[in-house]
């Protein structure tokens, strides 16, 4: 199994100066705020994205049954994750207690984290994970300490048309030899390569499925090793190779699932809600996890972490509450409705193997899966990688050049 890197910070001083002084984490992860301790209870809102919000409305509702007297709310966040962030950021700047409990995408957790506007999860809030994903709790970790639990996740698969190629690749070398056999006017692999947070993740999983990384585990950049420069070219390449289709520089995850279901590209990257179309599209498809140098690669994780504000005055409703969505039968709910878990344990269930067959490969997928980079600036580190990586695919840009130019734009930002 790849050995999971904390990204925890990028420029710490940085960091800290968002945070507003250098001790804050530390007094942070002491206990919080006085606002309420594990031991105050009472009716709680929870705060999420409402393109989701169908997932986790039962789970409420059963809460809620037997819960009479700390009754949760749903606040519904807008669709676009930039949108919930800047609403939830407003709030949290103001010192309000209006969200109880936020659903937070996973790169969002270092800089609520950093601005200690969530409650950690240690002391009287300390709760055992060793059940859950190791990939997903790294997510919700900042500092070495743990401020949010995970509540769902999300790992990229390998499609496969067993029609168009029968025998599954190993390792992304046996990928495009697959691809040479294939019959004219198919493409063979189709990922998102279009000027997007996409293109971040796919430039990542190469980076890291040829041993490199974007940061280090102590947040130095390293987008510019060996290694990473290894994975971009293997990435350039298979573009210009037309390995990877020519058509995924202008798609994203719809284009590549139009793709695959209309029986036109052999292989694609995509999440796994892709599954249920091709198999409704009457494509013969089996899935896998991402292929890197030497045989599995690296998947970016994705998925919402569920932090306590540290304004609330119900928190220990609010810790109960978050570990209620991930107890076993609520999980399997999320399984049921291909919202990945985070209890490993789910995907090894017999009968929804049976219904949902890319659970095993999707397990495997999460158990090598990658963080993004862990940062307060992670948004101006995606724009740095999408501008630079589709240069280097479209304007014959070089390797060297683009990951020097990532390097320089991140570091930048990080410095403020």
């Amino acid at each position: 199994m790849k050995k999971f890197l904390l990204r925890t910070t990028v420029a710490t001083t940085a960091v800290l100066a968002l945070a507003g002084c250098s001790s804050s984490s530390s007094d942070s992860a002491a206990g919080g705020s006085s606002e309420g301790g594990a031991d105050t209870r009472g009716p709680i809102t929870f705060a999420m994205g409402k393109n989701d919000t169908d997932k986790v409305t039962p789970i409420i509702e059963k809460w809620n049954e037997q819960h009479p007297d700390e009754k949760v709310t749903l606040k519904e966040l807008a669709g676009e994750a930039d949108a919930q962030r800047e609403t939830l950021v407003q709030s949290l700047q103001a010192g309000s207690d209006d969200y109880d409990v936020m659903a937070l995408d996973v790169v969002w957790t270092a800089e609520f984290a950093a601005n200690q506007w969530l409650q950690p999860l240690n002391g009287d809030f300390e709760t055992n994970t060793d059940e859950l994903l190791p990939a997903t709790v790294e997510s919700a970790t900042y500092n070495d300490v743990l401020y949010a639990l995970p509540q769902n996740t999300n790992g990229q698969l390998l499609f496969r048309n067993t029609e168009l190629t029968d025998k599954a690749p190993e390792k992304f070398e046996d990928l495009k030899s697959a691809c040479k056999a294939l019959d004219k006017g198919k493409d063979c692999l189709t990922t998102q390569f279009k000027q997007y947070e996409g293109l971040a993740l796919n430039t990542a999983d190469f980076m890291e499925g040829w041993g490199g990384s974007v940061l280090d585990k102590d947040g130095n950049v390293t987008v510019d090793s060996k290694e990473a420069k290894d994975g971009l070219q293997a990435m350039v390449d298979a573009y210009k190779e037309e390995t990877i289709s020519k058509d995924s520089t202008a798609a994203t995850e719809e284009e590549t699932n139009m793709a695959f279901t209309e029986g036109k590209t052999a292989f694609a990257m995509n999440w796994p809600y892709m599954y249920s179309n091709a198999v409704d599209a009457g494509v013969d498809v089996e899935v896998q996890a991402p292929l890197g140098k030497d045989g599995v690669g690296v998947s970016t994780l994705g998925g919402y972490n569920n932090g306590i504000n540290i304004n609330s005055k119900n928190k220990g409703t609010a810790f109960d509450f978050m570990k209620f969505i991930i107890n076993e039968d609520n999980q399997k709910s999320f399984a049921e409705q291909s919202f990945p878990p985070v209890l490993a344990s789910i995907y090894d269930d017999p009968q929804l193997q049976q219904e949902f067959p890319y659970l095993p490969a999707l397990k495997e997928s999460l158990e090598n899966a990658a963080p993004r980079p862990v940062s307060p600036f992670y948004s101006a580190i995606s724009k740095a990688i999408q501008d630079n990586a589709y240069a280097a695919l479209t304007d014959g840009k070089s390797v060297d050049d683009a990951t020097a130019d990532m390097k320089a734009a991140i570091e930048s930002a990080s410095q403020g």
